[in-house]
């Protein structure tokens, strides 16, 4: 019996070949997984990078809520095409304090990885108000009532508490102060502002996103967009694998 007849037998039974298919898919998985364990860093620690600030993690919530991950993916990689349209390619350490990243594969839009700070709040607002007033071409559905829902802060000091238990730093005094900050984060001039920039750092964007006095969805949502890909100042940045 020949090497084709033996396999013509697993392909004929079905059992046979759900088992071996097992076999090698778990060979394939462990050769990728266990060298892991033995890295004493499997994500490199990068400077800049921190927890998203009680505003910008309401933001992203809504961000996956409103399944906007569903069409555009926040992963650049590392090849010509793509970094020269979207800037340098993702990190993983860019993603440490997302629970779930956001990396993805689906690109019906463009990706997300480098926009903050590419459009202004006015332009964001304006897209996500009615996306083909900007991008006549968009397919992107309309998301105005987020202009006109209120952002509701009561757990907001919860949901720290639950990134926090399964490993980002937010300190006990981050917590406590959730809410406080929160609302500085909307007015660079506010008393709680100080206390913001020593939790999270004075790179931290602080304005009234959405242009309103009230505080809406569309601020959080604004702001979680702004934050993407600024963290890393990579004009500065050197693999470690290079230095």
């Amino acid at each position: 019996m020949g090497i084709l007849d033996k396999h013509g037998v697993i392909e004929r039974n079905a059992t046979l070949l759900m088992v071996l298919s097992l076999v090698v898919v778990s060979i394939g998985g462990l050769v990728q997984i266990v060298p892991l364990f033995f890295l004493e860093n499997t994500i490199e620690d990068v400077e800049g990078m921190r927890p998203y600030t009680p505003l910008e993690l309401a933001g992203r919530d809504i961000y996956i809520a409103e399944g906007c991950y569903v069409c555009h993916s926040q992963m650049i990689r590392p090849m010509r095409d793509e970094v020269e349209r979207y800037g340098h390619y993702s990190l993983a350490a860019e993603s440490r304090y997302d629970h779930p990243f956001q990396w993805g594969s689906k690109r019906t839009g463009p990706d997300l990885a480098r926009v903050g700070g590419r459009y202004s709040d006015e332009w964001h607002v304006d897209h996500l108000t009615d996306p083909r007033s900007v991008v006549p071409e968009s397919i992107m559905p309309e998301y105005g009532f987020l202009k006109h829902t209120a952002l509701d802060i009561e757990f907001v000091e919860d949901r720290l508490i639950a990134d926090a238990m399964v490993g980002v730093p937010y300190t006990e005094a981050m917590i406590a102060s959730a809410k406080e900050d929160l609302m500085a984060q909307l007015d660079p001039y506010s008393d709680g502002i100080d206390n913001l920039y020593a939790g999270y750092g004075e790179n931290v964007v602080a304005r009234n996103f959405d242009g309103q006095d009230e505080l809406t969805q569309m601020d959080a949502l604004v702001a979680y967009l702004q934050v993407l890909g600024t963290m890393v100042d990579f004009s500065t940045f050197e693999p470690e694998a290079s230095r």
